[in-house]
């Protein structure tokens, strides 16, 4: 049951309005000024504080200044008579979640505190992805939306208010900073959270199939096609699909997706019917899709129809804080998966963490942490194990590039850097050029990612598909794949 606190120093309203939020199942409590309301925050935190602005004493916005400083991240509505006034914009400018224009009617405040409530709990807790044991286990940058910097602050805001509608929602930001994270937390917390949700990675599936995927097709539709097949969209009814890279989509199926968030009807490949269908759509990119507008790369009608409400997650470097609660996370969450003890940090290594730019972002974080506590000794990780799990050399600076200069290739190696690997990668094109070399680079890197993992963990297979993310089906299909021979298996 959440407990709203409602402040105003008028006893009617509080008794009224009360009564209301209690027939809705809230637990309410009260206070008669700003000091009063403060100090109640400050012995018992509630999830969400609906406060006047103008009261005897200090005022709705310093009341609410003191309690989100005593209790970040608590979500504060304040209710006002005087809409459209320079106070009604500094209170949204100083943190309040919004601002209602009294009197109210109850359903726009009942809307409004779904909302708030939303994104409180967004704030303060885990967002779930998937049970720990699902082999789609979300994104590779974790479990949870973890931040307390003020760019995660609006981002939890934009979800509170975006989840509980069926808008298309796009999600923007570079690899790694947690997109499908983002994309998971709108469905969960939005009304068809008990439906599918589907996930499309449009880079992941080469455009000769994406359509097909997408939309289905019937029998006969193109050689092969023996039966009639059911696309991901028709998949995901009454639900949400998710299409991750959206950017990098071909323009034959850009079409269709447009007619689809237009008409919302698809038809299968092959098909004469038209097929009405109820999802909601929310997308990601790491692309400028300004610049693919104008280069003819994305169409200009599809990218108006994206960018309605748009969530743009940020750098992992202009998340100030949030290193340290992110590191605690990890090692946390990785210890449990790799069944290890969680040795922690040591604060030097934890200042060489937050120094560090993090290119790769908040994924690139989880794997520097993930190889500094398989190669710990049970300390605390100290800075020359990190100085190692992040690829730098003892003299290097943390915004130093390592892969500039071919010469520094050896001494890359020797620190654990990834000039090697982009050595192998770029001899592996000239070899391969012209001839699948994506996908034989891609399979060169996994078949030597996987043997390693099973040296690590001495043959181990639910050890090494837990360390390489996979399911052990999945890992037992590669390694017979690869022709990769496990010769000690502890089981």
């Amino acid at each position: 049951m959440a407990q709203i606190l409602i402040v105003d120093d008028d006893a009617q309203l509080r008794q009224s309005f009360g009564k209301i939020l209690e027939s809705e199942g809230f637990e309410i409590r009260a206070a008669a000024c700003g000091e009063a309301g403060v100090e109640a925050v400050k012995s018992l935190p509630p999830d969400l504080v609906i406060m006047d602005v103008r009261m005897p004493g200090i005022t709705g916005i310093q009341a609410m200044q003191q309690m989100r400083a005593a209790c970040p991240g608590l979500p504060v509505v304040i209710m006002t008579a005087y809409g459209g006034t320079e106070t009604a914009i500094e209170a949204t400018k100083l943190g309040a979640f919004d601002y209602i224009l009294k009197p109210f009617d109850v359903p726009d405040i009942l809307r409004l505190i779904g909302q708030a409530l939303t994104a409180g709990r967004l704030t303060r807790a885990r967002v779930a992805i998937a049970p720990e044991d699902s082999e789609d286990g979300g994104d590779d940058s974790g479990d949870a939306l973890v931040g307390r910097s003020r760019a995660m602050q609006d981002v939890f805001k934009a979800i509170g208010r975006a989840a509980p509608t069926d808008a298309l929602v796009l999600i923007r930001g570079e690899s790694g900073t947690g997109k499908e994270l983002v994309a998971r937390a709108l469905w969960q917390h939005g009304s068809r959270a008990d439906k599918p949700f589907v996930v499309i990675n449009c880079v992941a599936i080469p455009d000769t199939l994406l359509e097909s995927e997408l939309f289905g097709y019937e029998k006969g539709a193109f050689t092969g096609a023996g039966s009639r097949r059911v696309g991901k969209i028709e998949q995901a009814q009454r639900g949400t699909i998710f299409l991750d890279e959206i950017g990098d989509m071909p323009m034959n199926v850009q079409a269709k997706i447009l007619r689809l968030l237009q008409e919302k009807q698809i038809e299968r490949l092959g098909g004469r019917e038209t097929i009405p269908v109820d999802v909601r759509i929310l997308a990601a990119t790491n692309r400028d899709m300004e610049a693919a507008v104008a280069e003819g790369r994305l169409r200009e009608d599809l990218y108006y129809r994206l960018k309605v409400v748009t969530v743009t997650l940020p750098h992992l470097r202009e998340r100030e804080g949030d290193v340290s609660l992110l590191a605690a996370h990890f090692l946390s969450r990785l210890a449990r998966e790799l069944d290890m003890q969680n040795p922690g940090l040591t604060p030097e290594a934890l200042d060489m963490l937050t120094a560090h730019p993090w290119p790769g972002n908040v994924r690139e974080l989880g794997n520097v942490l993930k190889k500094a506590l398989i190669f710990s000794r049970g300390c605390p990780i100290d800075p020359e194990e990190m100085r190692q799990a992040i690829g730098t050399r003892r003299d290097a600076s943390p915004g130093a590039d390592r892969n500039t200069d071919p010469r520094g290739a050896q001494e890359a190696a020797q620190a654990g850097g990834d000039a090697p690997l982009r050595a192998f990668i770029r001899h592996a094109l000239m070899d391969e050029a012209g001839n699948a070399a994506f996908e034989h680079v891609l399979d060169a890197v996994a078949r030597d990612t996987i043997a390693e993992a099973l040296e690590i963990t001495g043959g181990n297979r639910t050890r090494a598909a837990k360390l390489l993310g996979l399911s052990r089906p999945t890992l037992i299909a590669k390694i017979e794949k690869y022709g990769l021979k496990v010769t000690t298996q502890v089981q």
